[in-house]
């Protein structure tokens, strides 16, 4: 008996060795990654949050000005540009599971007056189309936005989209709405519109009778606890805000204007947030189930959700999900992995050409040393 319990005390002690080895090694992937990121030209800052089977990995890295020593933090607030989208399909997966929402209702049934452009032929567009890109609608209102994200880089484009969206209000956008020409037949072509996503968010407000930012940090501080996601911040919070960088311009860029609802590209969130929004996605209960289901198949790889991409073409990760975001003076990405129970958040505080494929590159090495240390 007394030997039977000390190799149970043995099994246990080599068990908690083996666990903190592997929590140890994961550390060591993540910063490896991090530290090699912030070494690229133009990228000298990066906060990354992992969800492994249940634990979490956070790191801050490099300096959020170039010489200030001022390392990110778990405090630090940060721009999430188009991740803004995905909580938006949160929302509305909400409001379909609670029957207050059809995907299938055409969006005028919504809309204050009518709207006779917002078809191709007979084809009208339905709320499914504006959740996976497929509605025709252009990627910005008003259409001079387009015209300016063209030449993105240029260092002049953070001011002329500022200066465009100064007064650009809510009323702004209905009008500018039927100046839209629908040149395809609605939910068979994907192309990437921010401006469903305000749609969406006025028919949120249509639906639960509730101004859009209420819906979402109500939703979001009662269910998942993010108390610091949001879409307007207060003078303190504020001082919290990144600051951030545009293309290769070494001035600080200033924050992102607030657009229509918000819900296309303004919210703000913490590292620590970020990491219970992951944990919240890969539980998947009834409303994340939902939010995931595909609305749009466009191939055997590519799928899209209530606005996830959802990927399948690889074998190894198998089904994920992901959504890249930016601003001109930050990007992030983050991915879905149910496989695994894994997750991932990265972000950094500058926004160029080359931006998203490095962060890509960071994960891509995270995930393959992780896998490694899985065989072992």
């Amino acid at each position: 008996m007394k030997n039977r319990f000390l190799l149970i005390l043995l099994l246990s002690s080599i068990f908690c060795l083996a666990q903190s080895s592997q929590t140890e090694n994961i550390k060591i992937i993540i910063d490896s990654a991090a530290n090699r990121m912030i070494k690229k030209p133009l990228i000298h800052s990066a906060s990354i949050a992992i969800v492994y089977q249940g634990k979490e990995f956070i790191g801050h890295y490099g300096e959020l000005e170039q010489g200030k020593n001022n390392c990110p933090d778990n405090e630090t607030i940060y721009e999430i540009g188009s991740l803004s989208k995905t909580f938006a399909g949160t929302l509305a997966a909400k409001a379909v599971s609670e029957k207050k929402l059809n995907i299938e209702d055409e969006v005028q049934k919504y809309l204050p007056e009518n709207y006779p452009n917002l078809k191709y032929g007979n084809q009208p567009i339905l709320v499914k189309h504006l959740l996976s890109h497929t509605s025709g609608l252009p990627n910005m209102l008003p259409l001079e936005a387009n015209t300016i994200l063209q030449n993105f880089t240029s260092h002049d484009t953070p001011a002329k989209i500022n200066a465009l969206y100064k007064n650009y209000g809510q009323k702004d956008f209905l009008r500018d709405l039927h100046k839209v020409k629908i040149d395809t037949v609605p939910g068979y072509k994907y192309s990437y519109s921010s401006a469903g996503s305000q749609l969406i968010a006025f028919i949120l407000e249509k639906v639960y009778k509730t101004k859009y930012e209420k819906l979402l940090t109500d939703y979001l501080g009662e269910n998942i606890a993010m108390q610091n996601t949001k879409i307007n911040l207060s003078n303190q919070e504020a001082k919290k805000l990144a600051v951030g960088y545009h293309s290769d311009n070494s001035v600080i860029t200033s924050p992102m204007p607030q657009l229509p609802w918000g819900a296309s590209g303004n919210m703000k969130s913490t590292i620590p947030d970020m990491v219970k929004y992951i944990k919240f996605q890969l539980k998947n209960n009834k409303i994340v189930a939902e939010s995931h289901k595909t609305i749009a198949k466009f191939d055997d790889t590519f799928s899209i959700g209530y606005f996830w991409n959802i990927a399948t073409d690889d074998k190894k990760l198998g089904t994920f999900y992901l959504h890249h975001g930016g601003v001109p003076r930050s990007q992030c990405y983050i991915y879905v992995v149910p496989k695994y129970d894994l997750g991932a958040f990265i972000i950094t505080n500058q926004s160029g050409t080359d931006t998203a494929r490095i962060m890509e590159d960071a994960l891509n090495e995270i995930f393959e040393k992780m896998a490694l240390i899985e065989k072992k």
